[in-house]
Formats: structure tokens, C-alpha cells, sequence
């Protein structure tokens, strides 16, 4: 079952949203909505779904509607039309104390200035959803420390929130998202705060967790690099619309227009695509190499430069026991 899905998903914000909806729907633009009738088009018909397991990133510039769609998935915003489901239900369906649950035991946020509690300490603030469920205190501390072990911070459960940094209050944030073990965990900005060095230290951790407990992921963010760098697919939106959604590999290479284009325009496509990008047949009249001398198939264009250094011509590549083919600089670069 799909963990996550939009159907149609249209919200407006102003004094009479479902009459401007019937008005975006007879034709009129974003901008006439917010002058004639003080209404702001936040979502415009965006349908997508989730897959198990998959980070999912909303990436798109202040306004296009990322964190509006982020809290229609756990019904902190009712759409003004259309439906959000999770694992097949339609949110709008369930009571209050049903969408209670549901949060506790399926859902996991972790926020852009972490949200942590300034009257706990670290591991009670990593402990506070387990709580919530009605674990005892030693239970919950148990559970706890494992996960303050896990994200580098073992030592510090007796600091309190204003003692750590910025990079240290957003692990115990992702700790206190993981430690409650939900399957679906949502995250608003969540390392936008930090500074270069920090944020790259984060993104990192993130994908090695992401690894290993393969979390239903949905990742909100304004920046593009960080889109590409960790999304398994990248839900474009500008201005409510999902322009579109796909591998970032994919959004670089076939954008589906022209303002997709545009977006790309700035990314670090040596970082993003990968060997295969530029592959081409092994030659039928030389004889494969050892496969200890080819390169994997999914080694990033920035990875194959850093050691190309000194090399000449075609490199083999493989992919498990196999050659696939070869790369040569030529070709390569014209992917940069």
C-alpha cells in the first residue's frame, strides 16, 4: 500500500476559499485571486505519491506551496479541495482522536529550528514521544539513549537545549523523530539554519540512516543542491503547481520545460549524475580489463574526475560482475 498520496490536492487561503476556487477553476490567475478577493493560491492541483521507503524532496522557492503540502500530510492544514491519504485512508475521514494516533504511531516531524523542549534536557526531549505513547520513564530513556548514542551525542543527556549548538539541537531533533520509530517522518527546512559545514554534515547523516532504516521520507527545502543531493525523486513547485517529479538525475537531464530548466540551471551536475550518464559500449574488438580496473556504475561524475587525474582514455565500468561499457573525457564533458 502506497504510504502516501494527493489527489487533487487545491488550498486556498482568504475570507471565502471554496467561492476563489470556483474562481481558479473558471480561469482566473493567482495574482487576480489576491487582488480582487484578498485570497493566496497555495496548492494547485497537485496530485503525487509517496512509495515505501523513498525520501521524497519538495523542493521550490518561498511561496510555492512546500510546507503547506508537508502539513496537509499530517492534517495540521485541511485542504480547501481534493485528498490526502496515508496508507489508503483519507485523512479527512478520521476524528480528532484517530488523527492523534495517527500521528503518534505513524508520523515523525523534525522541524527547521528543531523544536525542542528549553525545560528538558537532551535524552527526556529525545524520550518525549515515547512518552507520549505511555512508556515508562526507564523505557523510554532506553529507547533514548540509543538513538542519542546513534547520532553522535553520547555524552550529552544531561545538557540542556541552549548549552548545544545548532548542529547539536538538530541531531537530538532527528533523534527524537527516530527514536519513536514511525515508518512516515516528515522534515520542514530542516537543516537550513546550519551553516554550510554543519547543513553538509546533516544531509550525510541523514543518508546514512536513511540506508540502513529506509523511512518513508518526505523532505521539504529551498535549496537546490541539497534537493538533488538527497532526494530518491524531487517534487518540483512553483507558485502550487508540481511542475514536476523525478529523479534528480532526471530533472537535469529531460526538465519538462522551460522554468524546470531554468531551476536546474545552477545545480552541480558533476555531483548529481553518475557514470552511466555518459556510457558507451565496450569496443567488440578489445578484450574486457579486470574488473578490479573498472569503475562502479553509479560513481558520481564529481567522484570519476577527482581520481582521473593522470589517466588517459576510456575508462571501463562496471556493474557487479560485469562490464557494462566504458566512459571517455570527451563525452563526459559535455555533461558539465
Amino acid at each position: 500500500m502506497t504510504p502516501i498520496t494527493l489527489r487533487q490536492v487545491s488550498t486556498l487561503f482568504g475570507p471565502h476559499p471554496k467561492r476563489a476556487l470556483e474562481q481558479r477553476r473558471s480561469g482566473m490567475t493567482a495574482a487576480e485571486l489576491l487582488h480582487q478577493g484578498g485570497h493566496t493560491l497555495a496548492l494547485d492541483g497537485v496530485s503525487l505519491e509517496v512509495t515505501a521507503g523513498e525520501l521524497l524532496v519538495v523542493m521550490g522557492p518561498s511561496g510555492s506551496g512546500k510546507s503547506t503540502l508537508l502539513r496537509h500530510i499530517n492534517r495540521l492544514l485541511a485542504p480547501t479541495a481534493g485528498q490526502v491519504l496515508v496508507d489508503g485512508k483519507d485523512l479527512a475521514d478520521l476524528r480528532q482522536a484517530e488523527l492523534i494516533e495517527l500521528r503518534r504511531q505513524r508520523m515523525a516531524m523534525v522541524f527547521q529550528h528543531a523544536g525542542l523542549l528549553p525545560h528538558r534536557q537532551v535524552l527526556d526531549n529525545v524520550a518525549y514521544g515515547l512518552r507520549l505513547r505511555g512508556l515508562n520513564l526507564a523505557q523510554a530513556h532506553a529507547k533514548a539513549q540509543a538513538w542519542v548514542d546513534r547520532v553522535g551525542l553520547a555524552g550529552f543527556e544531561k545538557h540542556w537545549p541552549d548549552e548545544l549548538s545548532g548542529g547539536m539541537r538538530q541531531r537530538v531533533g532527528l533523534a527524537r523523530a527516530l527514536a519513536t520509530d514511525t515508518d512516515i517522518v516528515l522534515m520542514d527546512e530542516a537543516f537550513s539554519a546550519l551553516d554550510p559545514v554543519l547543513r553538509g554534515q546533516m544531509q550525510g547523516e541523514l543518508l546514512a540512516l536513511q540506508l540502513e532504516l529506509r523511512k518513508t521520507i518526505v523532505f521539504v527545502t529551498h535549496d537546490l543542491d541539497e534537493a538533488l543531493r538527497l532526494g530518491d525523486r524531487v517534487a518540483l513547485l512553483h507558485q502550487g503547481r508540481l511542475l514536476q517529479l523525478a529523479s534528480p538525475a532526471e530533472l537535469l537531464r529531460q526538465p519538462a520545460d522551460a522554468t524546470v530548466a531554468q531551476f536546474m540551471h545552477g545545480a552541480n551536475r558533476a555531483r548529481v549524475l553518475t557514470v552511466t550518464a555518459s556510457l558507451l559500449p565496450w569496443p567488440e574488438n578489445l578484450p574486457q580489463p579486470p574488473l578490479e580496473q573498472a569503475v562502479p556504475h553509479d560513481l558520481t561524475v564529481e567522484r570519476l574526475l577527482a581520481g582521473w587525474l593522470g589517466r588517459s582514455g576510456p575508462l571501463a565500468v562496471r556493474d557487479g560482475q560485469r562490464i557494462l561499457g566504458q566512459v571517455d573525457w570527451p563525452r563526459l564533458r559535455t555533461l558539465l
